[in-house]
């Protein structure tokens, strides 16, 4: 009988011994998982002084192509490639001859024409003194007045073939139209000419020069105003970053607005004038302009490295009460450096998490140490504009 007594007792202890160990593992199962070690940081406000960057396309102020009036040969080139030209230089001639003596002609013409009149006014004079006495006949008299109507025309007609060919003997020589520097000539001497072929060469002005950039059609307050304190604004307001990165030494202002808005871009051209003394830039130099955009008034600034984005959207994690953090959308504005604008989503004095973002979720537990202020707002940055967040 005392086998089934062991057995029976083994089994209760067996069973005992298994309620304990499952009791534990439900214990450990149960217990909450330790707060998660984050780093994070106080939002404040600061001074939000950033630049837009534009694309921008070097040109000149006034440029004029040079075009022949006039057909004939290049007998003449009074500069050198490249140069810097003052208005009224003397630049090409052209083959004169065949002009100067259509001039000469018309000249001579003028002269007969003239003799004819002198003549017809005698011839005139004397058949209306003779008709006053009635010694002459009505008919000789009208036919002398009206000869001296034809010879008065003729010598009109005269007048202006001189005046025209005088035009065509004077544009046989070119001027400068304009202080600029003059291209790379197109012709050489010798070389045939003529109205509507290619130009002969290009003059632009280069002090001032100008850079274009299109701006969003939303930016049109924004520039106007900058161009009514042009004579108010010389600071670094407008700064033109060359291609290979450097900053252009001499702010600019704008020079031009254009009229019209393009519908098929919503954008509109703006021309941004510098100082060129030093002939520096160029017509079609590839650059950037920057333009300072600062409100004025103290921003919510945050590191941008709390930011989280999903599905094109931003978020922050918010430290709430119980160290339990809270997932919050924001709407950013201009990134600074490290740095971005909060537009709306955050207040001041809240506490976000800037490291370990990765490792948390909604609601859940963290473990941070004291919450430290931001190492204080950039006073200025000239970085480029990253994002605006929509």
């Amino acid at each position: 009988m005392k086998h089934p007594i062991n057995l029976a007792i083994s089994g209760f202890l067996l069973a005992l011994l298994l309620t304990a160990c499952g009791g534990k593992k439900n214990e450990q199962q149960q217990a909450p998982p330790p707060p998660t070690a984050v780093s994070a940081v106080k939002v404040t406000k600061g001074s939000a002084t950033y630049y837009d960057q534009f694309p921008a396309t070097v040109t000149a102020l006034l440029e004029v192509e040079i075009q022949p009036q006039v057909a004939g040969n290049i007998t003449g080139i009074f500069f050198q490639d490249g140069q810097h030209v003052s208005k009224g230089q003397k630049l090409y001639t052209i083959d004169p001859q065949q002009y100067r003596a259509s001039y000469d002609q018309a000249v001579a013409n003028l002269n007969v024409q003239k003799a004819n009149l002198n003549r017809a006014q005698k011839d005139a004079d004397r058949y209306n003194t003779l008709a006053q006495q009635d010694a002459v006949a009505k008919q000789l008299v009208d036919n002398a007045n009206a000869t001296l109507e034809a010879a008065k025309m003729q010598v009109e007609a005269s007048q202006a073939t001189i005046q025209q060919v005088a035009t065509n003997l004077k544009y046989t020589t070119i001027y400068a139209p304009l202080d600029g520097t003059i291209g790379i000539s197109q012709v050489r001497l010798g070389a045939a000419v003529a109205p509507g072929s290619t130009p002969l060469n290009t003059i632009s002005s280069d002090n001032p020069i100008a850079a274009d950039v299109q701006v969003d059609e939303t930016q049109i307050p924004r520039f106007i105003k900058l161009q009514t304190q042009a004579n108010v604004v010389r600071d670094s307001t407008l700064v033109l970053m060359l291609p290979n990165g450097s900053k252009y030494k001499y702010p600019g202002s704008v020079r031009i607005i254009d009229r019209a808005v393009d519908p098929q871009t919503g954008t509109l051209r703006v021309r941004i004038a510098f100082p060129n003394a030093n002939k520096q830039l160029k017509v079609g130099l590839n650059a950037n302009v920057r333009v300072k955009n600062s409100s004025g008034e103290p921003q919510l600034l945050i590191p941008y490295q709390a930011v989280t984005e999903q599905m094109s959207e931003y978020f922050v994690f918010v430290v709430g009460d119980s160290s339990k953090v809270s997932q919050k959308k924001v709407t950013l504005g201009a990134r600074i450096n490290d740095k971005v604008i909060v537009k709306n989503g955050l207040t001041e004095g809240e506490t976000i998490v800037t490291e370990g973002t990765q490792k948390i979720r909604d609601g859940a537990k963290v473990r941070v140490s004291q919450p430290e202020q931001q190492g204080g707002a950039p006073r200025d940055s000239s970085s480029k504009q990253t994002a605006s967040a929509k």
